[in-house]
This record gives C-alpha cells, structure tokens and sequence, in this order.
C-alpha cells in the first residue's frame, strides 16, 4: 500500500496503464508478489549509488551523508519552491498523502495505483512530518526499512496527487509522542510488513502512520478487512489468485488511507491543510492551500 516527478506523468501513465479490463488480473500479479510499499517506481531510490548497501535513506545513510561517504542529493529549483512552501506552511506530525509509483512485474504494473483504487482512495502512501536541526523531514517506511528524507526530496516520488492532513486544535497534544515513535522506529529500523499483518514487529507505511499516533493515544482509524474494501468486489481474479497463493488473506484487516468514509483519510481528527492533483510545484490558491 504504497511509494517519476509529476512533469512526466500525464502522457505515459495513459499509455503505461493496462485498460479497466485488465485490472484484476495487475492487481493479481502484485498481490502474488506481496508488493506492499515495494519502492521500484521510487525517483529517489535511483538516486544513490549502486554501490551502498541496506536502506539508502536510514541511520546508516544518514550519517554516510554527513560524513561525505554518500553523495547528497543537489537541488533542483521545483525542490528549493517546495522547501519555501514546506518552511510557511508545515508543522510538526503533518500527515503527508502521496500518490507513488510502486511498480511490480519488473516494473511493468503499477502497484500504488491498484491498490490505492482498490481501497477507493486517491493515495498510496503516507509519512509524517517531524522539524529536525531546522529542517521539514518526513518519516516513512518501504521495503528497505523506516526512511527519513528532507520534505523536498520526499516529493519527487510523488506521481500524481499530493495532499497534507494536520491533528486538529484538540489533538495536538498528540504529535510529539507520534513523532517521537517516528523516530524510534527510525532507529530501530524496525522491518517493513510484506503481509500487512496487524502487529507491532514490523510496519508498512500506511501502518506507521497509524501506529505512530496511536502510540501517542490518538485513533486516527480502524482497520478494515481487505474483503470489505470500498472496491474489492471489482477484482474477482484478483480475488481468486490471493485466495490460492498469497498470503495475504481477503479476511485479514488492514489499516488503509481509504477516503472519507473509512481508512486514515476518514479520521475527523484531522483537517485538511493542502491538496493538488500533482506535485510539479506547489498550489498556492485558496481553493488548495488550507489556512494555518
């Protein structure tokens, strides 16, 4: 359930795209591979040497930057407007949706989209904001492992719509501790969840996110089972192939971004503070941009 820059989607997602007809049997494919947040469509991933080895924006990154060992990644002037847009208007435990370009089947399908379409959701993946040493830095997960990245470089896997949800005036005492369980998580490197099981030993993104708040006190959502998904009754094949040879089971419950009526997306909790159908540069009219 995640996780291209926006200026190359348009074109070739119509072309890339299987037709309707062809959904089940992508969401099939993927479902099979137990994708989750897999990161093969993921801009930044390419973007570190073939050389390193383990999670190229972990502990051990960071600190491999730092010290000179690992490139950093320059800035582009779309990255320098995002962070002047992150500087005025994000804060400490933002909830960031994103709409990624997780690719399994070398490549060949795209995952975040299927299943973001399957839980009836614009987004695949989320991450939480957190100010460190003064900088906007968004804690999330994938394959490799809890990831910590500079807002603006978090946005250029973004491949289509982008959105930032924000705890209300009545649950902002909750962030510090989310964000600190971020953190920790970070750390740790605690495993990403292929199976998207409900426990507290490994985490996929969608996971972390809930997760983090909870630990904090705050309920964002609830777990839905796969089976009642706004969407599953769509793909039958899909359905059929889970039941013979994944292990992810239609009966098991997940936590989903979903929209307003179930999923993180739901949660009345949280208002909305920015939303745009891609990431190019920030929206900065009123209809998009939400007050402070």
């Amino acid at each position: 359930m995640e996780a291209v820059a926006s200026e190359q989607q348009p074109s070739r997602e119509r072309r890339r795209f299987p037709r309707a007809s062809r959904l089940p049997w992508v969401l099939a494919f993927a479902i099979v591979s137990q994708a989750g947040c897999y990161n093969a469509g993921d801009v930044t991933g390419r973007m570190v040497p073939h050389s390193w080895r383990g999670n190229p924006w972990g502990p051990d990154a960071e600190a491999a930057r730092r010290f000179g060992r690992l490139p950093t990644i320059p800035s582009s002037p779309p990255m320098c407007v995002w962070e002047s847009w992150a500087r005025a208007h994000l804060r400490d435990g933002d909830i960031v949706f994103r709409m990624g370009d997780a690719r399994v089947a070398c490549g060949l399908y795209p995952f975040s989209r299927i299943s973001a379409e399957m839980a009836g959701s614009r987004y695949s993946h989320t991450g939480i904001v957190a100010w460190e040493n003064g900088e906007p830095v968004v804690y999330d997960t994938n394959k490799s492992g809890p990831r910590k990245q500079p807002f603006p470089i978090w946005v250029l896997d973004v491949a289509g719509g982008i959105a930032v949800k924000r705890p209300d005036a009545n649950n902002q005492r909750f962030v510090a501790g989310a964000v600190a369980f971020c953190q920790d998580a970070y750390q740790r490197q605690v495993p990403f969840d292929p199976k998207l099981l409900l426990d507290n030993d490994r985490f996929y993104c969608i996971e972390l996110t809930e997760r983090a708040y909870r630990s904090a006190g705050l309920v964002l959502s609830e777990p839905i089972r796969i089976d009642h998904l706004p969407r599953y009754q769509h793909f039958p094949k899909a359905v059929w192939l889970a039941r013979h040879f994944s292990s992810i089971r239609p009966d098991q419950s997940a936590f989903v971004i979903g929209n307003d009526a179930v999923g993180i997306w739901s949660s009345p909790a949280l208002r909305l503070v920015y939303e745009a159908p891609d990431a190019r540069l920030p929206y900065t009219d009123s209809g998009r941009v939400q007050g402070n």
